[in-house]
């Protein structure tokens, strides 16, 4: 194998650490932080949105990062925000009452959006071209390891220690992410000056041909949302909170597994299997837990949902910067999560209205089941497009 065909060299070792340690951050405060409100004498709803204001800080900076990267060097603005999200993580320690609280998450929201753009902006140019689904698939690993072991990492040192060990453990892995990053070495593309003042305003914000493939995209993040928000109501409205508990473990499990087999199909047989395959997968799940839901069913859920929107965040994060020029990545990367940040930010209030007295939760998994059922036409006629 050639050289520049290998995946597992130093920079994916770097670049990886720093996806892993940055999600790490992300999931093992979302699992503590929420507490830690409360134990400050606040409502729920207070607590709700200390934990809702980080997405849209991130959504916030995502919006702006796209430019930051082209115009400032994509090294340069990841070890900028890179170091707002270490110096966040620091102030939790200060954040005594509720309303510091709140300014924190947001600032912290703000660092991890923008670093989150930059380190897989950066990822498209380190990993090898003739392998990039595969790569990719290996890549993305990194978020699925930090949703599995983060929560459990941060709730046992909270448990143990306090909320302030959760704190530390976050500014300890801020700053392994950071490391990473400082050590990474980055062949950036060259632009022109001329470039960047023939961008439009929107061109600044959006790669207009990513939008298909970010809006499908989008549309299964919906349904995945849909389980994240209320399973654990579902879980105790059907007596399956046994069989929900196992639910994140199979997942993780069969993502893994799935991920870097997927990126493989995906370099062979094209992006079609993959992205229709996903969307049937997850539309499946759904509509089994919503209209028989059983220990069986949800464990089928879990399956479909780690083929469905686990596998086709990686895949899509693939097409959108394998079409896109280097020059336009960063802006393909910012499209590509600001749909789905902006999908999981709405789609609880959204699912949430069809929840009644009389239904109960079900008619969130079947409406999120039509939804993602809905992604299908948009995802051929976006994959013909490319």
């Amino acid at each position: 194998m050639k050289a520049e065909d290998k995946i597992f060299t130093k920079s994916f070792i770097l670049i990886f650490t720093a996806l892993l340690f940055t999600a790490l951050v992300m999931y093992a405060l979302m699992s503590t932080v929420t507490e830690y409100a409360s134990s400050l004498g606040t409502s729920a709803a207070i607590a709700g949105l200390v934990s809702g204001i980080y997405i849209f800080g991130g959504l916030c900076s995502r919006i702006y990062s796209g430019n930051a990267l082209e115009r400032n060097g994509w090294k340069k603005t990841a070890l900028a925000f890179m170091t707002i999200h270490f110096l966040a993580c620091l102030l939790y320690f200060l954040a005594r009452d509720v309303n510091l609280l709140l300014i924190v998450r947001f600032i912290h929201g703000i660092g991890f959006g923008a670093s989150a753009n930059a380190i897989v902006t950066i990822a498209s140019q380190v990993l090898p071209k003739k392998r990039y689904g595969e790569a990719f698939g290996y890549f993305m690993l990194g978020t699925t390891i930090a949703v599995g072991i983060g929560p459990f990492i941060s709730g046992l040192a909270c448990d143990y220690f306090g909320h302030q060990a959760s704190f530390a453990l976050a500014a300890i892995f801020s700053a392994i992410a950071l490391m990473a990053m400082i050590l990474l070495e980055v062949d950036e593309p060259t632009k022109t000056q001329s470039e960047e003042n023939d961008y439009s305003i929107l061109e600044k914000i959006f790669e207009i041909d990513a939008i298909p493939v970010s809006f499908f995209t989008a549309l299964t993040s919906l349904g995945y949302v849909s389980i994240l928000s209320f399973y654990r109501l579902y879980a105790v409205e059907t007596d399956l909170t046994a069989a929900f508990s196992w639910f994140f473990i199979l997942y993780s499990i069969i993502l893994v597994v799935s991920r870097p087999v997927a990126g493989r199909i995906q370099d062979k047989h094209g992006d079609m299997i993959i992205c229709v395959a996903g969307i049937i997968a997850q539309t499946i799940g759904l509509f089994l837990i919503a209209i028989a839901p059983s220990t069986i069913t949800v464990l089928i859920c879990a399956v479909c949902a780690a083929l469905g929107f686990g596998t086709l965040n990686s895949a899509c994060t693939t097409i959108v910067t394998r079409n896109t020029p280097p020059n336009r990545r960063s802006y393909a990367i910012s499209t590509f999560f600001i749909f789905c940040d902006g999908t999981m930010g709405i789609g609880p209030a959204i699912l949430g209205s069809f929840v009644s007295l009389s239904s109960g939760y079900a008619p969130v998994y079947f409406i999120s089941s039509l939804i993602t059922l809905l992604a299908l036409p948009i995802c051929i006629y976006a994959l013909k497009r490319n």
